[in-house]
């Protein structure tokens, strides 16, 4: 037997659950924009700033950095720049969860997603370019 206000009850949970996700996704979506974050080697030789898709926005270097070699000053800047993606994508992971949740397989590929890209090799970090080498 047809049950018509049965069907509009489970029809306008659906549309809720839908409408709640569609917010949930754009609160989402709006913190991830703003994140941003900042790293210090423990030597405070370097602090740098990356914006939420990872890419370097301020780079901030102390005195001390007269006193190391060049390379040491490199290396340093881009092992801190891998730091400050990790935080950014615990931070992401983070925002993630609170928002959309860990359970459906849109929220676990959003989550997947956001880690590769944070969390990804850098060519130039992991040395396999060696476009910049012997400057």
């Amino acid at each position: 037997m047809l049950d018509p206000d049965g069907a509009v009850e489970r029809l306008a949970e659906w549309k809720g659950r839908i409408d709640q996700l569609a917010a949930d996704t754009r609160a989402m979506s709006e913190r991830l924009q703003d994140l941003r974050a900042t790293a210090a080697d423990d030597n405070r030789l370097v602090e740098v700033t990356v914006d939420s898709a990872g890419r370097l926005v301020d780079l901030r270097l102390g005195q001390r950095i007269q006193r190391v070699a060049p390379e040491v000053v490199a290396r340093t800047i881009m092992d801190t720049i891998g730091a400050a993606r990790q935080q950014l994508a615990d931070r992401s992971q983070e925002i993630i969860a609170d928002t959309v949740g860990t359970g459906s397989a849109a929220a676990r590929a959003i989550a997947e997603r956001v880690g590769k890209q944070l969390r990804g090799a850098d060519p130039v970090a992991d040395g396999s370019d060696d476009r910049h080498r012997g400057w």
